[in-house]
């Protein structure tokens, strides 16, 4: 199809990178079009591993890459992965194009971004602390600065000068933290801006060309549905739009020029930072598949919470992105266990039992799984899947009524199953 989004299906960290990688060397355009360096991408080809936080993926198969207007862009970030690919032998400028609308995360950003979670204490939502949010809330009101407010020396001093003000008074009024010098800081961005200039595009202009001129079109996002701020477990939430129809809007594109929607999900689930968790396992079993999955983050190394997979969460991804297919990653980390149990339902503090996704937070935060157990294989994973792995895939397939496509079975690139 000429333009597909692939989309994580739950709380991100889903192999996502993995199968746009997998998918690039078939596309003509790779697009990011949201988040920022607060979602990693790590990506293993011919036994060289890459971990990009930044960039979209496809730039290592030498496909043009495109970086949307709904990201967030820390400029250090960007040009040092930048610098890492080229000593690698990639090739960047004129593979890459950035949005000069998408917003930049400015030293403030990080420092508020880190004082505002330590001073939250137990209640924190458990960011990244990069950055993220309050970039993206300086984007909401109004004094955001942008990827083409590089362009213009002129204009870029009088923004930083004016932004170096104001949050000094935060910084240091509220937060007892040292202010930043303004000087040093237009400095180091001019600098940043030489780097950068090449890049910067018209990515939405770029987007509707390749797609008219018959073009395949790959849209990537960052994190996963639950995350969204929309629709995800707020307030434990991204501060953007990881679900499909992010990608029309960061790209300025109407939603009709999408054809196909693939969601990525773990065969199991798992989450990072704080918020509730249904599926979550309890006892060794959860150290297990953590140690069997490698289950730290790729920015953070924070460890992941791991959990059985969840139906519950899984059909109302389906629904809130329109998947149209799905893409099973990590299969094999479930490869020793001799059940596997699968959350089908929730119970909610009434005493109901749902197989929807609770709309009231209260039901979410409180509700128990109800599962069915499935028979595991407890081999390892080859050129194809047992007949237990594929009875498991099945049923999640039959269960959400959408097929699954895609298998992963290891964390090379070739160690991807296409079902019929």
């Amino acid at each position: 199809m000429p333009a597909t989004v692939i989309v994580g299906a739950q709380w991100g960290d889903e192999g996502k990178g993995k199968i746009v990688d997998l998918l690039a060397q078939e596309s003509d355009l790779v697009c990011r079009y949201q988040g920022g360096p607060n979602a990693g991408h790590t990506v293993v080809v011919d036994d060289e591993t890459y971990k990009i936080r930044q960039i979209p993926t496809g730039i290592i198969t030498g496909t043009r890459s495109a970086i949307g207007a709904g990201c967030v862009v820390d400029p250090s970030v960007l040009t040092s992965e930048l610098d890492d690919l080229e000593s690698r032998g990639h090739r960047t400028e004129g593979l890459l194009f950035v949005s000069g609308n998408a917003h930049l995360i400015m030293p403030w950003h990080v420092a508020l971004d880190g004082a505002r979670e330590r001073r939250l204490g137990r209640l924190q939502i458990g960011t990244t602390r990069r950055g993220i949010g309050p970039a993206y809330a300086d984007k909401a009101t109004r004094i955001g600065i942008r990827v083409q407010d590089l362009l213009d020396a002129k204009i870029l001093r009088q923004k930083l000068e004016l932004a170096v003000a104001e949050k000094n008074v935060w910084l240091q009024r509220v937060y007892d933290h040292e202010p930043f010098a303004v000087e040093e800081i237009v400095e180091q961005h001019l600098a940043l801006a030489e780097r950068l200039a090449p890049y910067v595009a018209d990515t939405s202009l770029l987007v509707d060309r390749s797609l008219r001129d018959g073009e395949r079109v790959l849209f990537e996002g960052a994190q996963g549905t639950l995350l969204d701020l929309d629709h995800g477990t707020y307030p434990f939430v991204t501060s953007s739009s990881p679900i499909a129809a992010g990608a029309a809007v960061s790209f300025g594109i109407g939603p009709n020029r999408i054809d196909e929607v693939i969601g990525v999900a773990k065969a199991y689930v798992t989450r990072v930072g704080e918020g509730p968790f249904p599926s979550e396992i309890v006892g060794p079993e959860q150290e297990r598949v953590q140690e069997l999955g490698h289950e730290f983050g790729t920015v953070t190394g924070r460890e992941r919470r791991c959990g059985w997979l969840d139906l519950v969460a899984l059909r109302f991804a389906v629904r809130v992105n329109g998947i149209t297919s799905l893409a099973l990653t990590k299969i094999d980390v479930l490869s020793e266990f001799g059940e596997l149990p699968v959350c089908v339902r929730y119970r909610l503090p009434d005493g109901t039992e749902t197989a929807e996704f609770p709309s009231h937070q209260s039901d979410f935060h409180h509700c128990r799984p109800v599962f069915d157990t499935l028979a595991g294989w407890e081999s390892a994973i080859g050129d194809g899947l047992p007949g237990a792995a594929r009875a498991y895939v099945d049923y999640v397939s039959e269960s959400l009524d959408v097929p699954v496509t895609l298998v992963g079975t290891g964390a090379e690139r070739e160690r991807v199953l296409v079902l019929d």
